[in-house]
């Protein structure tokens, strides 16, 4: 360069700079005309080294900036082979101290890159980069001057980003007259913008935090975006974790263009899955109707030669246009999308420590993901089952609203998956069974309601055969490829979402374990192999939700429990009940709060005879005499009571058949722990004799306070619609003799209160019936009486598996021995002595199998027990012979009491 630009670029003045450029400018353009480029290249390096690169001297570098704008001005055409030279020191002046060297950085930039247009895209990176930090300068010329900038590489890269390819990378001239050559390596030729060396820059400026930097970044995110070649959408995997942050911040604007820019990346991902879903389709429909085609050929075969030939051509002519039309390209169908990765992101998303918006917009990516690919979603169900329940109990509406979305589309397309997965293994199973075409369509239409009616009873069935395990062996032993089409579909992991579900019983939110136990219940339902398989460690779990205070989830959660026990062997069922016994053994709270609650849900969902008769034998086993009364008599207390065990009610009060004489003598067994339980139990089952003969072992009893408001609590039960059939058997009392009896016994036991008036009065009302129908009796023989009474209710049943004595004696026994449990306390030597009572028992009465020789057992079988006991027992066992006559004259003097007590009443 001449001495005088030199001194002009150097000057501190801008327009003598200014001045000293443009006669630069005129140097340069002669020096091209000339090509005389070792000048050029002189005068370059004399701008890089002396000028820009000056660090201390700002004024030569801005004279360097403005001569190196004015050099590539005058290159014009021939600036693609400089720019290397030119474009890196521009690019260190973004950095530098001095506002006003970067702002003439950005100016210079600007009109190299005006006269470049393509081929400044090969130094894009460093230009976005410096632009990326440019735009949060603090110096307001400098944010101007990278502003401007920044929209005329965005027109460029609009413009040529998609096709421009460098100067510097087309072929040498003698090439070109080789068109096929020429043709191969243009379309292998690089672009000047390279979109994949750009997303790791942008990975990397995505997790800014200046709003400015934000805008910018979302701005050239959508600018890419628009340009179709481009398919940006196929790297958002690689920015979209950051882009989700961006709608946190406080900045309304950073929000309002993310918002817009997600939503177009959304709808873009929709719209292409829609053109590949009506591609496939549509080869799908051709597919179809060449296939018909072809059979509409065969089937024209007997046709003359002539038009065969015709049908032939029209078919290839059809074929061909086919082929044309499939050849036609519709724009997104080959853009690769990667559904798997912007799940992982959005699942994350969920579980980070998001604001609202963040998780609103998640939660509708994922519903839309649902309908785009719901078997990518499959996989990451127990993922976003663990945060999407604790979002549907958000205060915040618009959250819990899209929580509820997501959860019902998930759980819609679970229960479609294992619907289909079922009907292909009926169909699979269908076809190895038979031949004949009727019975694959039949399953195919009956293929939902059979699945649900299988719940109750053909999976029932089949699921109680020796273990889970074996029936899954079983099933997919015959062929493999009864194993490989469900597997190829289900994709659910059952271990991890159970896993997922069981975590969130801890939460504190009502809807959230109501949710969880409502997915659990569904799974189940759908899979119980599979769900069965991890049901260890869940089933505690289970049972220590029977506590929760909110009553919707105990009782979501009783229906899982019913539903497990349900499709389980017995061996569960039995652990099951086992284990609750003892949840309500330890928690008396929740056995008074939640015990009806619980056993009337269990009754419902699952046999009640089966549950009263496994309650009943672990009861009988129980060692805490005080809590096994308590349990038997909320049990009995719902027996009577619940509208649930209606049908059970109906089952005892028919004692003819053989499973009905078992079940009472089970629950007869554990009842013995309340002696007015087991009376109530007799008067349930019409048993009035035994009833009755408990009433005289009552009066060995102490009369606690306990036991007098239960006997209150049966008076006014008697008074029910329950014992209807038991007050109409009152005006019947040559048929029901001991019914009296008992009723009368009840009476004497209480005191005088309301109950006492509420039965005197009721025995009152049909006293002038029992005199009647009684009164005339005394005069037949005495011995007729029981022999007539005692088969007609009893004998029958002592054929049967009925043993009255020793059921008698089981209570006697059991009652004794909480009775010493009660005045000893903990005394180990107690218990011994109960069961040697029972022993003595079923010894001396194995062979009473006959009503009357039953009652002189009683005797020994009472002796026996007060040579064990204290010398105080003999005394009160030497009235025992008595018992014989007590029985027999009980009956006439119970009727006698009856007829006195109608005369008194009429003589009023």
């Amino acid at each position: 360069m001449d001495p005088a630009i030199q001194r002009a670029l150097n000057d501190k003045l801008y327009d003598k700079r200014k001045v000293g450029a443009l006669e630069l400018e005129r140097v340069i353009r002669e020096v091209v005309a000339a090509k005389d480029d070792a000048r050029v290249e002189a005068i370059l390096d004399q701008l890089c080294n002396e000028f820009a690169y000056a660090i201390h001297q700002p004024h030569a570098r801005n004279g360097g900036l403005i001569g190196l704008a004015a050099a590539a001005i005058a290159l014009g055409s021939e600036l693609a082979r400089y720019l290397e030279v030119i474009v890196p020191p521009v690019l260190a002046c973004f950095t530098d101290q001095d506002a006003r060297v970067r702002y003439y950085a950005c100016e210079a930039m600007y009109n190299i890159a005006k006269v470049a247009k393509g081929e400044i895209l090969i130094y894009f990176n460093h230009i976005f980069d410096a632009l990326c930090k440019l735009g949060a300068d603090s110096e307001l010329s400098v944010k101007n001057g990278a502003e401007l900038l920044d929209r005329l590489i965005k027109d460029i890269v609009s413009e040529s980003a998609a096709t421009y390819v460098s100067v510097l990378e087309q072929p040498p001239p003698y090439q070109e007259d080789d068109k096929e050559g020429g043709s191969d390596e243009s379309v292998e030729l690089p672009t000047a913008f390279s979109l994949k060396k750009f997303i790791p820059l942008l990975k990397d400026r995505i997790f800014a935090i200046n709003p400015f930097t934000r805008t910018f970044l979302v701005g050239w995110i959508i600018l890419l975006d628009s340009i179709p070649d481009l398919e940006l959408v196929t790297f958002l995997p690689e920015f979209l974790g950051g882009l989700l942050r961006f709608l946190s911040d406080p900045n309304r604007d950073v929000h309002v263009a993310t918002q817009g820019c997600l939503d177009k990346f959304l709808n873009e991902i929709k719209r292409i899955a829609r053109i590949k879903k009506g591609i496939a389709e549509s080869k799908r429909s051709k597919g179809e109707g060449k296939r018909k085609r072809e059979d509409s050929v065969e089937s024209g075969s007997v046709r003359p030669q002539l038009e065969e030939g015709d049908e032939i051509d029209s078919e290839t002519a059809a074929d061909e246009e086919d082929l044309e039309s499939e050849d036609d390209w519709v724009p997104g169908q080959d853009v690769q999308i990667n559904h798997k990765a912007i799940l992982e992101i959005l699942t994350a998303t969920l579980d980070s420590p998001l604001e609202e918006d963040g998780l609103l917009e998640s939660l509708r990516w994922i519903v839309e993901f649902l309908d785009i690919c719901p078997e990518e979603v499959l996989p990451f169900t127990p993922k976003i089952l663990a945060h999407l329940l604790p979002a549907m109990a958000s205060g915040v509406e618009p959250i819990r609203q899209a929580a509820g979305r997501v959860n019902t589309s998930l759980m819609d397309y679970v229960v479609s998956l294992s619907d289909d997965a079922e009907l292909a293994t009926t169909q699979s199973l269908s076809r190895m069974s038979g031949p004949p075409v009727p019975v694959p369509l039949t399953e195919r239409q009956d293929g939902t309601t059979s699945a649900r009616a299988s719940l109750s009873s053909s999976r029932e069935l089949e699921i109680r055969s020796p273990t889970p395990a074996q029936g899954r062996n079983t099933a997919r032993a015959p062929t493999p490829a009864l194993a490989t089409a469900p597997q190829a579909q289900a994709d659910l992991d059952y271990a991890a979402a159970v896993n997922s579900l069981t975590l969130l019983f801890l939460n504190d939110h009502e809807a959230t374990r109501v949710a969880a136990l409502t997915w659990l219940i569904m799974l189940h339902r759908k899979a119980p192999r599979k769900v069965l398989a991890f049901n260890d460690g869940t089933f505690p779990a289970l049972l220590k939700t029977l506590s929760d205070p909110a009553e919707a989830v105990v009782t979501k959660d009783l229906q899982l429990l019913s539903q497990i026990s349900r499709n389980s062997e017995d061996d569960y069922f039995t652990n099951f009940m086992v284990n609750l016994l003892q949840l309500f053994s330890t928690d008396r709270k929740l056995l008074e709060t939640r015990g009806n609650l619980i056993i009337r849900q269990l009754c419902t969902s699952l046999s009640a005879e089966r549950i009263y008769r496994t309650l009943a034998d672990c009861i009988e086993k129980e060692e805490d005499v005080e809590f096994a009364s308590i349990m038997v008599q909320n049990l009995n207390n719902n027996l009577i009571t619940a509208p649930e065990l209606a049908e059970l009610r109906k089952r005892l009060r028919n004692l003819e058949t053989k499973d009905g004489q078992t079940f009472f003598v089970a629950l007869f067994r554990s009842w013995c722990y309340n002696a007015v339980a087991t009376f109530s139990l007799c008067l349930l089952a019409q048993a009035y004799e035994q009833a009755y003969n408990l009433l005289q072992i009552f009066a060995e009893l102490e009369m606690t306070v306990n036991i007098l408001i239960q006997i209150d609590k049966l008076v006014q039960l008697l008074e029910s619609p329950v014992f209807t059939y038991l007050r109409l058997q009152l005006l019947e009392p040559e048929k029901y003799p001991h019914l009296y009896k008992c009723l009368y016994g009840l009476l004497m036991l209480l005191p005088q209160s309301s109950a006492f008036a509420a039965l005197k009065n009721r025995l009152n009302s049909v006293s002038s019936i029992g005199y009647l129908h009684i009164a005339p009796r005394p005069n037949a023989t005495t011995p007729s009486v029981p022999s007539f009474d005692r088969p007609s209710r009893l004998k029958g049943r002592e054929d049967g598996i009925i043993r009255w004595g020793e059921l008698l004696e089981k209570f006697r026994s059991t009652q004794e021995r909480a009775r010493r449990l009660q005045r000893v306390g903990a005394d180990l030597e107690d218990p011994t002595l109960g069961v040697g009572v029972l022993r003595i028992s079923n010894g001396d009465g194995a062979g009473d199998n006959k009503p009357l020789p039953r009652e002189p057992t009683a005797g020994p079988t009472r002796a026996g027990a007060a040579k064990e006991g204290t010398s105080a027992n003999n005394a009160n066992a030497k009235p025992d012979p008595p018992p014989k006559v007590r029985s027999g004259l009980g009956r006439q003097l119970g009727r006698f009491g009856g007829a006195v007590a109608g005369r008194g009443k009429r003589n009023p």
